[in-house]
């Protein structure tokens, strides 16, 4: 019977603040049934700023009965509490109400995923754990997980987005537009359907700042590091996932890589925001909004999204250094990954040589370099007097250096790319395929791999059976899966341009080319067509935005990973000829 009444709080809040919440955004969209008007769920809606308090308070007053002590109480549910007491301050407003019980729902549920192995702290509901035993009945493999994850994001995005507070007064957000831009900001690509400033409103414009930070880290990610921030412990189950997903070796590394994966976020953003508030201010800007513009684009940057607030995106500021160059070093440290920014800090700390870096944090920094220089050398020489002949040494040299940065992960540009040459273009295509590196927040085949396999060539010419990089030899599975991502996104790539060019009839092929690989390396730079898809176009690009954030090699593994393999067979060599 006590086990009954303490899940009671919860049983309430799921059903009559969740319909509450599902009746208002119903209303607001003018969705709400006709013969539903006048029935319970008006009796509910017009008495709800009195039930809603009342069902967060009665959870309150379970999760006391249930704390360990007074502590333990406050460190967990210090946030119910917060919205508690602003339901009672805004006890005679309903829009607040209602994103109130937004909030706490959401919350609420979210908890259902933690549980703790102190066994003598009791938590009635948590105590079941069902959504980590439902993933153990459909033994859902961390790849799964991961797709999951993004997917729920992108869902819960796409409903925030529909809702009239999204949009300007007298304007509305069709579904294909807010599933488009909740994939592109959840999956930090850059590609808008809709203008940022003309057609969402502050709200909106918050939603895709929230898609693109919890994108750029991850669910995942996320969820550990606010479980471990409230003072919990993470499970066996939730530890061996994040120890996939992240590439830890063991639990102490994981618990310290997530913790360093946070506070290297939190201080490289905070850090940007402030240049770039400078940035903006000195262009004119006043410091409310400078300010407010500083934090967008340094979170913007930082996790490779390249959404900017302005239509023409960053090209009003081509000539300006104080923003043009910390947002491409905010790109730079957020394509690097956040193992190597670990490594680099730990470098600098401890006054170490680069030499004692790992083998990949050498073959990430390296390839970037070379990447960037070529990009800047050739985007440089081949638009000096064509896209950029109008522009000063040092405004060609700014330009060039930009879009070779922002061109591999971000959808960032301060030059009109239909002013470019179809060379230079295809330049760009290329390096938007390679990507950012592992284990960051950008897309793409990644640096590494795009190593592995100049490498591979590089042995095969030199008649080698084994690929070497920095002096150390790379393993043939670490081979073999880098030549698969590099096929099966080819495939991916090759075959949804096919289908593209079948659907949106009117259009030529290199801007369609250009769409498809910029979804896929989720870097967001376009030839202009993205507003100009058709529904059927735009949900491909979807489909092609998220594949390039999970990575196709982790789609291929969550669609035809088996829980366990039986009875491995290993069969006789047989002789090929090739070439």
């Amino acid at each position: 019977m006590n086990k009954t009444l303490s899940r009671l709080p919860f049983i309430l809040e799921i059903i009559l603040n969740g319909l509450f919440v599902l009746h208002f955004s119903l209303e607001r969209l003018g969705k709400w049934p006709a013969y539903l008007e006048n029935s319970l769920f008006d009796l509910l809606f017009n008495n709800i700023l009195i039930i809603a308090p009342v069902i967060v308070g009665l959870s309150l007053l379970t999760h006391i009965k249930q704390s360990y002590d007074l502590d333990d109480f406050f460190r967990k549910y210090i946030f119910s509490m917060i919205i508690f007491v602003s339901m009672i301050i805004t006890w005679a407003d309903i829009e607040f109400c209602y994103w109130l019980s937004v909030v706490h729902l959401f919350s609420t549920i979210l908890t259902l995923t933690d549980h703790t192995s102190d066994e003598k702290k009791p938590i009635s509901v948590l105590n079941e754990q069902w959504i980590w035993n439902l993933k153990a009945l459909l033994k859902l493999q961390p790849a799964q997980i991961v797709i999951l994850s993004f997917g729920l994001i992108i869902l819960i995005g796409t409903v925030l987005l529909m809702l009239p507070i999204s949009a300007p007064a007298g304007k509305a957000i069709s579904w294909v537009d807010a599933l488009f831009m909740s994939t592109s900001a959840t999956c930090v690509t850059g590609l808008a359907s809709i203008s940022m400033v003309d057609d969402l409103s502050l709200f909106g414009q918050l939603v895709i700042l929230g898609l693109i930070q919890v994108g750029g880290l991850g669910i995942m990610t996320l969820s550990s590091s606010l479980i471990m921030f409230l003072g919990r412990s993470l499970g066996v189950k939730e530890q061996v996932v994040m120890q996939d997903v992240l590439d830890s070796s063991n639990s102490e590394e994981l618990l310290t890589l997530i913790i360093d994966i946070v506070k290297f976020t939190l201080f490289i953003e905070t850090i940007g925001a402030i240049i770039l508030t400078y940035g903006f201010i000195k262009e004119g800007f006043e410091t409310g909004q400078a300010l407010y513009l500083g934090f967008y684009h340094s979170i913007s940057a930082f996790c490779n999204a390249g959404l900017a607030l302005f239509n023409n995106n960053l090209e009003d500021f081509y000539g300006s250094p104080w923003i043009n160059l910390p947002i491409a070093f905010l790109i730079i440290f957020g394509g690097l990954g956040f193992s190597v920014i670990k490594e680099l800090n730990q470098l600098i700390a401890k006054k170490k040589k680069i030499i004692n870096l790992t083998v990949h944090s050498k073959v990430v920094l390296s390839m970037t370099l070379m990447l960037i220089a070529l990009g800047t050398i050739y985007i440089f020489f081949g638009e000096f007097l064509h896209a950029t002949e109008t522009m000063s040494l040092s405004e060609k040299i700014q330009v060039a250096f930009f879009q070779s940065v922002t061109t591999r992960t971000a959808g960032f540009n301060t030059i009109n790319l239909n002013n470019f040459h179809a060379h230079t273009i295809y330049l760009i295509i290329l390096l938007m395929a390679i990507g950012a590196s592992p284990g960051s927040t950008g897309g793409g085949v990644k640096t590494t791999t795009f190593a592995i396999l100049l490498q591979s060539v590089k042995a095969t010419l030199n008649n080698q059976n084994k690929v070497v990089l920095f002096n150390r030899t790379v393993p043939d599975i670490t081979v073999v899966r880098a030549i698969s991502l590099f096929i099966i996104s080819l495939m991916f790539v090759s075959f949804v341009v096919l289908v593209m060019l079948r659907v949106e009839t009117g259009k030529e092929f290199l801007p369609i080319f250009f769409e498809v690989v910029s979804a896929f390396g989720t870097v967001g730079l376009s030839l202009g067509i993205t507003p100009l898809l058709s529904v059927a176009g735009k949900i491909i690009i979807v489909f092609m935005m998220f594949l390039g954030r999970v990575g196709p090699l982790t789609l291929v593994l969550a669609v035809g990973q088996r829980a366990e393999q039986k009875g491995r067979v290993d069969y006789p060599d047989g002789k090929i000829l090739i070439g």
